[in-house]
């Protein structure tokens, strides 16, 4: 392996052409590791903007009484929180993780559709750009929450347009990336790797990737019902002229749904590669976790309407929703079982990426508990659109799909940058950002069970002080994220050397190229025994 390895390094200095310098490197990029690095850094852009909107709700919701806007753009900042929060920061940043470790992982020399590749990334800065100058035409932002909901969302200004644009360029994004990550990893795995060989995050992304083409498209056609209803004439989800506003959370949550597991699914993909190597053990029951994944990935289709229990369906439809969803829960306890399993008797270490994942575990299944609950129509009913629910899926999606980002981030910075990162700032930015969160988002649990509505600019003041507090919380989690920064930014910039395997539990192709990656990964294909 070596010295097909060292080959390779006399081989790529009579490649100068291969390596285009300065802004060409980035913008013509067609190399997976550039464009997985424009993929990270634009999702952590978005991070930024869409927690300091996140930042300014808070800030609003201190103390009762309105304190520094009107309820119309507090209801802008909440949409557009979300909507950047999904589309912008979450999903592109699984995209970075998936360019640059997929043809790592399965011994490809990179992904099979570069050019593809490269205008899949460069479709994002302008959505991007639709949604922040959203804010500046006149009625501001769409503030229909990030679902976009009719009939509000046929009554907003040009910032709804602004966002269906958006929505659908960043869907055709996905819809690329996907093509592209399924047809790598059908087609250009090492001679060896058969499927049931691959990596648990090349399993993850196939599954995420067919959910992502099978949704993106419903998605897309329920934004276009909605423009046409905004300037066609046509009436879709307009219930005056014979059309159905409960049609359009049909749609919407159709892909809705799935969606929610296209952001949870690749991280369940991080921490299997991240738990067997700190616990310096196999992935405990592999193949069961494989078909767990594409178990949940099958029953996200059947489960969408229970976002809808109050919006009168028969009792009949209630029932099959509730079991349906409750159903979820067991592929989900597989695989928390086998991380466990894993765990058990191995001999662990609790470096920064570890510790992340453990944390994902424990705060994810408190997010599945609360998603258990909220599963039971009855139940249902009285905390839907409480902040009960708001606790739910930023227990499932930050200290999810996030924690699990910040998990992969730290594993593989060394193989990407060929520096050790600062294990001080690494640990400092898990227990400010475990403790923050915390404080943030528990409360909530509190004023949804107490009946505070979510997306108000105001409540009543028997729910100041659990506010005030939360409040608190999200300022210490979003300047916590500074230390992520720092930490990264200083890994970049030198450090400790990253051996080419610097996790000894680490199993996996990629460890088996120097530190940091070569420009041309694998162009003889490793042999898999």
């Amino acid at each position: 392996m070596s010295a097909v390895l060292d080959h390779h390094g006399d081989h790529a200095h009579d490649h100068a052409h291969d390596h285009p310098t300065g802004w060409r490197r980035w913008v013509f990029a067609t190399n997976h590791k550039d464009i997985g690095t424009l993929y990270l850094w634009f999702s952590f852009t978005m991070f930024f903007v869409g927690g300091i909107n996140a930042l300014l709700l808070r800030t609003e919701l201190f103390q009762p009484g309105l304190q520094i806007m009107r309820p119309e753009f507090f209801n802008q900042l909440t949409t557009m929180h979300g909507l950047i929060m999904v589309f912008g920061a979450i999903m592109p940043a699984f995209v970075g993780f998936a360019n640059w470790q997929l043809p790592l992982m399965i011994g490809a020399s990179d992904m099979a559709f570069a050019r593809m590749n490269n205008f899949s990334f460069w479709l994002l800065p302008p959505a991007a750009l639709l949604l922040v100058v959203s804010y500046f035409v006149p009625g501001g932002a769409t503030a229909a929450g990030w679902t976009l909901y009719a009939p509000l969302s046929t009554q907003m200004g040009p910032g709804q347009d602004l966002a269906i644009f958006a929505v659908h360029i960043l869907g055709a994004s996905s819809i690329m990336g996907s093509i592209n990550i399924i047809t790598t990893i059908l087609n250009m795995r090492a001679p060896g790797m058969s499927l049931m060989k691959m990596p648990m995050f090349a399993w993850t992304w196939l599954i995420t990737a067919y959910l992502l083409i099978a949704v993106m498209p419903v998605l897309a056609g329920a934004i276009t019902m909605l423009l046409t209803d905004r300037h066609f004439g046509t009436a879709f989800f307009n219930a005056a002229a014979g059309g159905d506003p409960v049609m359009y959370q049909h749609i919407f949550w159709f892909f809705g749904h799935p969606e929610v597991y296209i952001m949870i699914l690749p991280a369940f993909g991080i921490v299997s590669e991240i738990i067997p190597a700190f616990a310096r053990k196999k992935l405990f029951g592999y193949s069961s976790m494989v078909y767990a994944t594409a178990s949940i990935a099958i029953l996200s289709f059947i489960v969408w309407a229970h976002h809808m229990f109050t919006t009168g369906m028969p009792v009949t439809g209630q029932l099959f929703f509730m079991y349906a969803t409750m159903l979820i829960a067991v592929p989900t306890g597989v695989k928390i079982f086998n991380w466990t399993a894993t765990m058990w008797k191995g001999s662990m270490t609790f470096e920064t990426p570890m510790l992340f994942a453990i944390g994902f575990i424990f705060v994810f299944t408190l997010g599945g508990f609360t998603g258990v609950i909220l599963a039971v129509a009855p139940l249902d009913i009285q905390l839907h659109d409480t902040y009960y629910v708001v606790a739910h899926f930023h227990y499932v999606l930050v200290a999810g799909s996030l924690f699990a980002l910040f998990a992969g981030a730290y594993f593989w910075l060394p193989k990407w940058t060929g520096h050790m990162y600062d294990e001080k700032l690494g640990k400092a930015h898990f227990w400010l950002s475990l403790i923050t969160f915390n404080i943030t988002f528990f409360p909530m649990h509190f004023l949804g069970l107490a009946g505070m509505p979510r997306r108000y600019a105001d409540y009543p003041m028997q729910f100041a002080d659990f506010n005030a507090i939360i409040t608190v919380g999200a300022f210490g989690f979003g300047l916590s994220q500074l230390v992520f920064l720092w930490a990264v930014i200083k890994c970049i910039k030198g450090g400790e050397k990253a051996a080419d395997k610097p996790w000894e539990g680490a199993e996996g192709l990629e460890w088996t190229l120097p530190s940091p990656a070569p420009w041309h990964s694998f162009e003889t294909p490793p042999v898999v025994k």
